[in-house]
């Protein structure tokens, strides 16, 4: 198994550890408290972009765990770009 591989699973482990206590699905406020306390403003604008894959309920947003994990693994493994926020990885 290549090394990236390995580093992915590894790290999917982790953050599966890591947010054990969370449900499977998600709302916006346990969303901003797994991303390190984001403002609800932050964490709508990453659902309306389609940065973290979601589905609603009527007008609740609905976020699986494993889309928030899997957010923060492009954010690791991707290189940031100069002269950008969160928003744009």
């Amino acid at each position: 198994m290549p090394d990236y591989c390995q580093e992915n699973s590894t790290s999917t482990d982790l953050l599966t550890l890591m947010f054990l206590e969370y449900p499977d699905v998600v709302t916006v406020e346990q969303m901003c408290n797994m991303l390190g306390d984001i403002s609800t403003k932050t964490a709508y604008k990453l659902l309306q972009a389609n940065r973290i894959e979601h589905f609603r309920i009527g007008k609740t947003y609905k976020i699986p765990k494993l889309s928030v994990i899997s957010y923060l693994q492009q954010i690791m493994i991707s290189p940031p770009l100069p002269n950008t926020d969160a928003l744009m990885h």
